[in-house]
């Protein structure tokens, strides 16, 4: 199995010399993402520990938070895709749990609470629009929420909303390996609330989130991982985006940032505030087209 390609030009960065800290010196690469505008965004029920329906929400708020990383990410050189918001789905902003992209294939969500069931068909129909091979997951799948790309394999999430049985589908479907870690904590619910990819061989990630087990592979696989406490993860700063260099992350950490710089990252905070009332952040608004797709 080779290594995953790097999408796109590959372009480098200046940081200041005090701020490597004697790490490598960091590239980016143009990725393509997409996203989807929190038109209908709200919080009408609870499928997590972050979301009370209680609590007013301010769409004007989530949308110009939204808008900001949607525009981070274009002045940095990404491509930027955007997919309908649907009314009636007030999660659907959470691009990342639409689908899992590689090259050609798109292997969309199959929701675990019927909350979100009505996304899949949404992204079903834009993929096919764009001639991407394209199916549905046939157990408990969401998406990019639980599968992240690192170098030659998938990590993929399971304990609360992933099936542990859809790992082999995805495995067969990109005919890539799969690495499967289990979640413990529900406020990290997902894969990408508790580890972040950063480069092909860098992740950060929040051992609490994960059982023994678990943190035994991300030892072995990543030795030089970036540890975040507990404090960094439950401002959710785990639930970035990185291009090999910048890294848009939740504002409000202070040790994991000071961490990224030190290893040759050059974290950007967002303020995600609202969107995290329905258990979202960086992340979480983001779903990268790997591979192929993903060139520009």
């Amino acid at each position: 199995m080779e290594l995953i390609s790097e999408v796109g030009t590959p372009t480098t960065t200046a940081v200041p010399s005090d701020a490597l800290s004697n790490a490598a010196i960091r590239r980016s690469t143009r990725r393509r993402y997409l996203m989807c505008p929190p038109a209908h965004f709200d919080v009408v029920y609870s499928i997590n520990p972050w979301m009370n329906p209680a609590k007013p929400t301010d769409q004007p708020i989530a949308a110009a938070q939204w808008q900001r990383i949607h525009d981070q990410l274009v002045d940095l050189g990404h491509a930027v895709d955007v997919i309908p918001p649907v009314p009636g789905l007030p999660d659907m902003v959470f691009a990342a749990n639409g689908a899992t992209v590689w090259g050609d294939r798109a292997l969309v969500a199959r929701f675990r609470h019927t909350e979100r069931d009505a996304e899949s068909a949404a992204y079903l129909d834009w993929f096919a629009e764009r001639g991407l091979h394209v199916q549905q997951a046939s157990t408990a799948n969401e998406g990019e929420g639980d599968y992240l790309s690192a170098g030659p394999w998938l990590l993929a999430g399971s304990g609360f909303r992933t099936d542990r049985r859809a790992h082999l589908e995805s495995e067969q479907y990109f005919d890539r390996p799969v690495i499967g870690l289990t979640l413990v904590d529900d406020r990290y619910y997902h894969l990408d609330t508790a580890l972040a990819v950063l480069d092909d061989e860098t992740v950060m990630y929040y051992p609490g989130a994960f059982t023994s087990g678990s943190q035994a592979i991300l030892r072995e696989l990543f030795p030089s991982a970036i540890i975040a406490t507990a404090k960094d993860a439950g401002v959710f700063a785990l639930n970035a985006v990185s291009d090999g260099l910048h890294v848009l992350m939740p504002a409000g950490s202070t040790d994991l940032v000071a961490k990224l710089r030190e290893a040759g990252f050059v974290p950007i905070g967002m303020d995600v505030s609202e969107l995290l009332r329905a258990g979202g952040g960086v992340k979480c608004c983001v779903l990268e087209l790997h591979g192929p797709a993903g060139r520009r």
